[in-house]
């Protein structure tokens, strides 16, 4: 069965969205502030997180965060009710794997949590096929989570794994920014590419031998990048 952790602090917003869960056939945990919300995230062993992102104590954008920083993969899906692109962004470079802006549908938010746990098993099917691969002058294994190079191992998040295991998956061939949103997060219209830029420049710091004159992560100008492998 799968376990949903719901932290949200808004009493009608909890209720509505566990019964609906529930009829879904999920198993429903809740927690109703940041800081319970992070303890059992980490004590847990989730399928999908519902986080909110104005929490009393600690804000969602801080749980995430600090979920990721501590290795946990658990995919985590953002309530905000703002819809500034600076949030979204935000969100998205701590780690969370999509967002949704109140007000929304259940449906919808249904919609997306069946999209990405379909994207989850996805990934995870590629890498428990893949072993160790060279990329650049890293050492990377994907169903492991960790990389290395000549001084030892290196630091990833999950989504620098997520870009590179999808990059290297279609090694040799040129993938748009919106394709890898839509593939690592799931949107269907992209909220913003600079995420993605974000994310490659760091990638280069890590892959390439001169970041400044990138040799395995190359960019196609006016469509997106491609991984020499």
């Amino acid at each position: 069965m799968i376990r949903i952790l719901i932290v949200e602090d808004e009493p009608q917003m909890v209720t509505g969205l566990k019964d609906n869960f529930e009829i879904e056939g999920y198993q429903v945990d809740v927690a109703k502030d940041g800081e319970s919300g992070l303890k059992k995230i980490l004590d847990g062993n989730y399928d999908m997180v519902i986080l909110d992102v104005m929490l009393p104590n600690l804000s969602g954008f801080e749980v995430c965060k600090t979920v990721r920083k501590k290795g946990d993969s658990t995919p985590i899906i953002l309530l905000t009710a703002r819809g500034e692109e600076i949030d979204k962004v935000l969100g998205l470079e701590l780690g969370a794997d999509d967002y949704i802006t109140k007000p929304f549908s259940i449906r919808e938010l249904i919609a997306r949590i069946k999209a990405v746990l379909r994207r989850r098993e996805d990934s995870e099917l590629f890498k428990s096929k893949s072993k160790s691969v060279t990329i650049g002058k890293l050492e990377v294994n994907f169903s492991a989570y960790n990389a290395f190079d000549n001084s030892g191992q290196v630091e990833m998040s999950h989504k620098e794994f997520e870009i590179l295991n999808f990059l290297w998956s279609k090694r040799n061939t040129t993938v748009s920014r919106d394709e890898i949103l839509r593939i690592i997060w799931g949107f269907e219209e992209s909220p913003t590419t600079r995420t993605v830029d974000n994310f490659i420049v760091k990638l280069r710091q890590k892959i390439e031998t001169n970041p400044n004159k990138p040799q395995t992560i190359l960019t196609v100008h006016g469509i997106g990048y491609k991984l020499i492998g």
